[in-house]
């Protein structure tokens, strides 16, 4: 009794820690300006709900919501928008600053006179991220059934998280994402070890809530349901019934969260789905990669090795042998794309009616070069945590070779399996930045702490 007291207590004590610190990381970095970055997505849309009381489009849409009431959208899943709504409502000076940056945004006041007060994010952001991190500590300790799994993969899943302080900064979904899959991933580990009716419910459940936080994340739908499959024919051998019966609850809390979501979008928007324009944005934007020279593609692999890639490149190249590969460069692959995506709108006004033809023209003689290109950015999108990667990265691959063998713990590999589809999904449509992959952090410390358990459990046993 008073063993599981400490222990429980031992690890509320770490979870605190751990928000303290990055807490602590993410408010010490330099102030940024609401008007920097993806930002005024999420706050204009977060403005039009509090003064219009409609979820729009945001800076996407033709109306200075400063004022007028602009239409209804469905450009964004709505999750992340309205927890800044939240924090405005339990924030009157972020509010205040939120207003005033969305204001100038529109040229409707000085944005010298906004204050950048970011308090009430920055202190959500941590705690997102703290939740993530004890999630990713049990689903270690549940997947390894070793205590010691749990305190090693929460320390190098926060250790990895640190080197992206920055980007936590930003009012942008990064730390939702990463919170929700982790609990998610979570969840779906407990359902597979120990299959019963209410954990493939709350799977759904929070899956779908994933959905409504970043809609690339609707492939993880279908994947989730094949792990079902894979663990409860091939691995328990459970049989087909039990199977469906468990696919069937989570397709319906999937459906029972998304759902609404999407009869709003044909009710309010006039268009059945989750999103509008935002695939064919993004896809536009991913074929100017496929301009890609053969140097800057082998160049690639050695330029994106995080810390040490950059400046050698730079030193035996020179700056400019990648420079297109930086977005911030006039000259950049990300420029060419938003500029194409500029062009096409400009011209025809949506992209989704135009996408077919736009993929058939890029793939009719390209589609070679668009799956080659696929290889390095999802070779550059991998490396999440900067230098830690370098001993996660190797320690997880001997981890899964383990598992096989052992036949044993198989569940690893299940655990992972979505973090690498959505790490070729986003090579495949998005670009080549880390913040798109957080998520790869989960499977990296468990796979990384469970070896470390291993290989200290040797060395004991070897000492006189």
């Amino acid at each position: 009794m008073w063993n599981k007291l400490l222990r429980r207590g031992a690890r509320i004590a770490f979870g605190l820690s751990i928000l303290a610190v990055l807490l602590v990381e993410i408010h010490a970095r330099p102030p940024k300006s609401l008007r920097d970055f993806d930002q005024p997505f999420y706050l204009t849309i977060a403005y039009d709900v509090i003064h219009h009381r409609v979820f729009s489009n945001g800076v996407f849409d033709d109306v200075d919501s400063t004022v007028a009431t602009p239409p209804p959208g469905m450009f964004f899943g709505p999750l992340y928008p309205l927890l800044v709504v939240a924090a405005t409502w339990s924030n009157p000076r972020f509010a205040t600053a939120v207003d005033c940056s969305v204001e100038a945004n529109h040229k409707a006041r000085d944005g010298a006179e906004c204050e950048v007060y970011l308090l009430p994010v920055h202190m959500v952001h941590a705690g997102l991220l703290a939740l993530g991190v004890v999630a990713i500590a049990l689903a270690a300790e549940i997947i390894f059934a070793s205590a010691a799994t749990f305190w090693l993969a929460g320390i190098l899943a926060a250790l990895s998280l640190l080197p992206d302080a920055d980007l936590f900064a930003f009012v942008m979904t990064e730390s939702l994402t990463f919170a929700l899959y982790s609990v998610a991933a979570l969840v779906l580990a407990l359902a597979l070890r120990a299959p019963h009716l209410p954990w493939f419910l709350l799977t759904g459940f929070l899956f779908g809530l994933l959905t409504l936080t970043r809609t690339s994340f609707v492939v993880l739908a279908p994947v989730a349901i094949g792990l079902i499959a894979v663990n409860g024919i091939w691995l328990r051998h459970a049989g087909w019934r039990p199977v469906l019966r468990h696919a069937l609850a989570f397709a319906v809390a999937w459906m029972v969260v998304v759902g609404p979501w999407v009869v709003r979008n044909a009710v309010a928007v006039g268009k059945l789905g989750l999103t509008e324009e935002y695939g064919s944005a993004a896809l536009i934007e991913r074929f100017a990669y496929d301009g890609m020279t053969a140097r800057e593609f082998a160049l690639a692999f050695p330029y994106c090795l995080p810390e040490i890639g950059e400046p050698v490149v730079d030193w035996a190249f020179g700056p400019q042998a990648m420079e297109r590969f930086v977005y911030y460069t006039p000259r950049s692959f990300f420029h060419v794309g938003r500029a194409r995506r500029d062009k096409l709108v400009e011209a025809h006004g949506r992209l989704d009616p135009l996408i077919g033809q736009v993929i058939r023209d890029e793939m009719r003689e390209g589609w070679w070069r668009y799956l080659l290109v696929s290889i390095p950015l999802a070779w550059c999108g991998l490396w999440v945590g900067g230098l830690a990667a370098f001993l996660l990265m190797p320690l997880l691959a001997c981890a899964c070779v383990a598992a096989v063998r052992r036949s044993r713990p198989l569940l690893l590999l299940l655990y992972a399996v979505p973090t690498m589809i959505m790490l070729g999904l986003h090579a495949a449509v998005a670009n080549h930045y880390t913040r798109y992959n957080l998520i790869l952090i989960g499977p990296l410390s468990a796979g990384a702490a469970w070896m470390m358990v291993q290989i200290g459990s040797r060395w004991r046993r070897r000492l006189p």
